[in-house]
């Protein structure tokens, strides 16, 4: 089978993540693979250096013709089974390429509850049928959906996202080499956060959990933060405000994140809005104590192996934090039920099924 996946963009997130970690697997599996992304710069890309990455330079209305063309002509050259798009850009483009261009099977994946105002929404619901399916990433996401009316009743179906677990996994030797590297006492309780610095991920509600540990939580502890962004000034400067310049330590972008997440004693999610939050799944299978903000897909994810809080709530993000601190243990329960549920090789069954599907 020839898959065409088609994505905004392939820079450091968890979507991006997902689609190339399930075109390995699509690949694996001895299918032909290529992804098409619309803009920006790849920062995320498969393992297989045989999955051609392909850009369509959108980058503004004056590329816009330019770029259709260009998608346009490779579904036209390469006659793919399926074009599986990603992410409300791509999804959009694609659809509306669909209008001069034959694709033999359309599939638009949403990756958030919320991926825009209504205009976003509107234009979703317009383009619909040039889709033959729709698809988000949690339950409530996709009834979001629904209720948003981006999609008709019954037009939205959930397919979660896939983990590799081979690439995430606990390792016994991460603690002291993350000690190591940062200096770290042994009697040091580390807390992780792993995401790029944008509105959605609420890094402020975080730090202002962290101001409010500092003062209840009686041990040492270092919050570090695996990731980078558009705001990492502004959040640099909340830093020095709250007076947490010893507590926390940005290491920008990271390529070990599994060992950062194996390493520390509790993995926390500050986001606003999400649509499933697959760095959760990921903490989990490295047996991480995890709590998250009640953001879309959290409740699937944890069920009751972590702790969940409400959005925007520092006091009560930082009481959990406290709780799974002094829990002082690997999460070997949450480890199992995320491998049952998340597992790459049996997503990537699913997605054939629905590929084959007539």
């Amino acid at each position: 089978m020839k898959i065409l996946y088609v994505i905004t963009g392939l820079g450091q997130g968890g979507a991006e993540r997902v689609v190339c970690d399930l075109a390995n697997s699509m690949f694996e599996k001895g299918h032909d693979v290529k992804i098409a992304y619309l803009t920006g710069d790849v920062l995320t890309k498969p393992i297989h250096s045989e999955i051609e990455l392909i850009n369509i330079n959108l980058n503004g209305l004056m590329t816009l013709p330019s770029a259709y063309q260009k998608l346009s002509k490779i579904i036209k050259n390469y006659q793919p089974d399926v074009v599986h798009a990603h992410m409300i850009h791509a999804n959009i483009f694609t659809r509306l390429v669909r209008i001069i261009t034959p694709i033999k099977k359309l599939i638009c994946t949403a990756h958030s509850a919320n991926e825009g105002g209504r205009l976003r929404m509107v234009l979703y619901r317009m383009t619909h049928p040039l889709s033959d399916i729709t698809t988000n990433v949690s339950n409530v996401a996709s009834n979001a959906y629904i209720e948003r009316k981006a999609v008709p009743k019954n037009g939205i179906i959930t397919v979660y996202n896939g983990v590799n677990f081979n690439n995430f996994k606990y390792s016994n030797l991460a603690r002291l080499s993350v000690e190591k590297e940062l200096y770290l006492d042994s009697s040091t309780k580390i807390i992780l956060a792993v995401g790029r610095f944008h509105y959605a991920k609420n890094y402020p509600n975080l730090l202002s959990a962290i101001k409010i540990l500092k003062k209840k939580y009686p041990l040492s502890f270092k919050l570090l933060i695996a990731g980078d962004g558009e705001l990492r000034v502004e959040i640099e400067q909340l830093i020095d405000q709250l007076d947490l310049s010893n507590e926390v330590v940005l290491l920008g972008r990271r390529n070990d994140i599994p060992k950062l997440m194996s390493a520390c004693d509790v993995f926390v999610l500050s986001s606003d809005y999400e649509g499933l939050p697959t760095v959760l799944i990921e903490a989990m299978a490295c047996q991480a104590q995890v709590v998250s903000t009640d953001v879309s897909g959290a409740e699937e994810i944890l069920k009751d192996n972590g702790e969940i809080v409400h959005v925007n709530d520092p006091e009560q993000l930082a009481q959990s934090m406290v709780l799974l601190l002094e829990r002082n243990e690997k999460n070997k329960t949450g480890y199992e039920y995320v491998y049952n549920k998340f597992n790459l090789n049996m997503i990537s069954e699913q997605w054939l099924d629905i590929y084959y599907e007539k």
